[in-house]
């Protein structure tokens, strides 16, 4: 900061929030966000880069062709699955137009959010944060977590059109919950009621947000940079405490 011996701001810590599909992650991330956090929505940039006048969109038209837009000019993405289901070429086609327009758009937003400082911390909330090995460009890693059977029921409740089979292969796409959780500094079990969970929310706010700055090494690092520098950035190798947090 300018003006000599000016003590430098605070840091946002940067939040990676994850758990397996079903354990209830989008609640947890409302939670956090009424509690002063600003939460970037992996899912709903994927959504964002896709809609029309992207160029993504225009370049997913142009390599699986205009069959994959509904009558509205959206992505009929029912359409696109059905096109790259099954085959290795189209899918990595697919994820090489994608998956770099939401890491641009997902990075300059984090970069903005920390930059800015008007958060104490800036959550991002994205599903697959250790299957692609980007644990490593956040301060902490708060995982949310559920029993199998409860997550099961809740996706049957928000898709009952998915076959049991389908399920089960969503969910051996991922990493084992308790995998992630074992590798997490905060571990929220919302397998209860909301109100359990929010009580383990505010009780990790207040340890690890409230209490705890952020390094100061934040440069707008993105994957694919130079992750090596923003990892082991006060990494615990246990999971902080489950319900206790």
């Amino acid at each position: 900061m300018p003006g000599g011996g000016a003590r430098a701001a605070r840091r946002p810590l940067l939040i990676g929030l994850t758990g397996g599909i079903g354990s209830g992650k989008s609640s947890v991330a409302a939670m956090l966000a009424s509690l002063g956090a600003a939460v970037v929505d992996a899912d709903a940039i994927a959504r964002e880069v896709v809609e029309p006048g992207e160029p993504a969109l225009a370049r997913l038209v142009e390599a699986f062709g205009p069959g994959i837009l509904r009558p509205d000019g959206t992505l009929d993405r029912r359409a696109l699955g059905r096109r790259v289901f099954g085959d290795d070429a189209a899918r990595k086609a697919l994820e090489g137009i994608v998956h770099p327009a939401v890491r641009k758009r997902t990075w300059d937003r984090i970069g903005a959010l920390m930059a800015a400082g008007r958060h104490p911390a800036v959550v991002w909330d994205v599903p697959l944060l250790f299957e692609v090995g980007a644990e490593k460009l956040v301060d902490q890693i708060w995982v949310v977590t559920a029993p199998r059977g409860v997550r099961l029921q809740r996706l049957r409740q928000r898709d009952p059109d998915l076959s049991p089979e389908e399920l089960e292969r969503r969910m051996a796409a991922q990493m084992p919950l308790e995998e992630k959780a074992a590798r997490a500094h905060v571990v929220i079990d919302n397998g209860g009621d909301l109100e359990a969970t929010r009580r383990q929310v505010e009780a990790a706010w207040r340890r690890h947000v409230l209490r705890e700055e952020g390094s100061a090494t934040w440069q707008g690092s993105r994957p694919g940079d130079r992750p090596e520098d923003r990892a082991g950035s006060g990494r615990r190798t246990g999971a902080e405490g489950g319900s206790g947090c």
